[in-house]
């Protein structure tokens, strides 16, 4: 069974090809800058690659054109497009109505499109990718794998803002929170390291990328999580606040004179390391900048790692016992200096880094950082959100229930 997986963007489109016989990856691409005369097409598919530049109108002209480059004589791997089974779509809010990943029909279309009001700048992106993909492909399923609906499970001590409760009731302003088919995965990876039945794991989950999520998980399900309605709440990330004093927007709003739109370009993306370091969303030119003595790339650092140390912090407290922490995504796997800082003075919390193993990657990218002695086990596992979302979709075609990726 073939299984293709679309991630779009408001002018991309990232794909990605699998065997579920055996969960192998057969390619994966990525059409950039949709809509532009300068769009770009790449594809690699283990030795054979494409790279092509020219005018792509828009995503369903993305698809078809990764749909050829999956079918390409030379660079392929398909002999037609005829031996995809199915196709699986990121949907980033899923909102109350959706737990877990669904086929999709013209009631799922409804919901997704009624959820746009909580995801302005996603949901209609994932629509246009939904109806590109239904357009190039209509004759085999289509599955939604929703960012919030691992959340789900969250009670209402955690997911309710201390504010009128009809606002939840009406308009359904909640925590919802994001990223959750990262940390899905990494509850099935670090279980099976462990060897563990996954209903039965409690810990932390770290994702941490340009986007920054941690989750609370206990019994193997989502118990809090730090973003919030919006992907905007919680930790500090490349060009997001995070958690910040709501009486900080009257004051900018009063003294800069900045209108609502204005406060949500701020917070969105003029904030976060880069607005703290004022050189760069991206962590390794922060790094970079500080050993060279910029204070403000230094202080930077300090902040970024403090708060995701405040959060694991606040985890292992509510949760009141863990089995292990996780870091993921391109900070968490690779910022070993930054990992050192993000838990330290946690010793006694029983959570202790092996500095050597905390940098040595010999044993592969999935390892165990901690001490031997340390109670909590602390691990680095890369995530593979489109995996997990090839995983569901087979799932729902199989008829089987949800089972740990092994």
């Amino acid at each position: 069974m073939k299984i293709l997986t679309l991630n779009c963007g408001s002018s991309s489109l990232k794909y990605r090809l699998f065997d579920m016989t055996d969960e192998g990856l057969l390619a994966e691409g990525m059409v950039e800058k949709i809509g532009t005369p300068t769009s770009r097409f790449k594809q690699c598919a283990g030795e054979k690659s494409i790279d092509r530049t020219g005018h792509v109108a828009d995503h369903t002209a993305a698809v078809t054109m990764a749909l050829s480059g999956l079918t390409d004589t030379s660079a392929g791997v398909l002999a037609n497009a005829g031996e995809i089974a199915a196709v699986g779509h990121r949907v980033v809010h899923g909102g109350e109505e959706f737990g877990k990943s669904v086929v999709i029909d013209d009631q799922v279309k409804q919901a997704i499109r009624k959820n746009y009001l909580l995801a302005p700048l996603h949901n209609p992106q994932n629509m246009a990718g939904i109806e590109a993909g239904e357009t190039a492909l209509p004759n085999v399923p289509h599955v939604a794998v929703f960012d919030t609906a691992f959340h789900q499970t969250i009670r209402e001590r955690a997911y309710l803002y201390g504010i009128p409760y009809e606002y939840y009731e009406e308009y359904g302003i909640r925590r919802y929170g994001f990223h959750g088919t990262s940390h899905r995965y990494l509850l099935h990876r670090v279980s099976k390291i462990l060897s563990i039945p996954r209903h039965t794991f409690t810990g932390i989950t770290c994702h941490l990328g340009n986007g920054c999520s941690i989750t609370a998980i206990e019994n193997g399900k989502s118990f809090d999580t730090s973003m919030g309605m919006t992907p905007l709440e919680g930790l500090i990330m490349g060009t997001r606040s995070g958690d910040i004093d709501p009486g900080v927007l009257f004051h900018l709003a009063r003294s800069q004179d900045l209108d609502i739109a204005g406060l949500d370009d701020l917070l969105n993306k003029k904030s976060g390391l880069l607005g703290l370091s004022g050189i760069s969303n991206d962590i390794r030119d922060i790094s970079q900048a500080a050993e060279a003595g910029s204070r403000r790339a230094e202080v930077a650092l300090k902040v970024f790692c403090y708060r995701i140390r405040k959060y694991i912090g606040a985890y292992l407290a509510v949760l009141g016992r863990a089995d292990a922490i996780v870091f993921s995504g391109g900070i968490g796997e690779h910022a070993s200096g930054l990992r050192t800082r993000m838990l330290s003075r946690m010793l006694p919390l029983g959570v202790e880094l092996d500095l050597v193993r905390n940098i040595d990657t010999s044993t592969g990218s999935e390892r165990l950082i901690s001490t031997d002695r340390s109670a909590v086990k602390i691990f680095v596992i890369p995530t593979n959100e489109e995996l997990m979302i090839a995983q569901d979709t087979a799932n729902l075609l199989r008829g089987t229930p949800e089972v740990p990726i092994d």
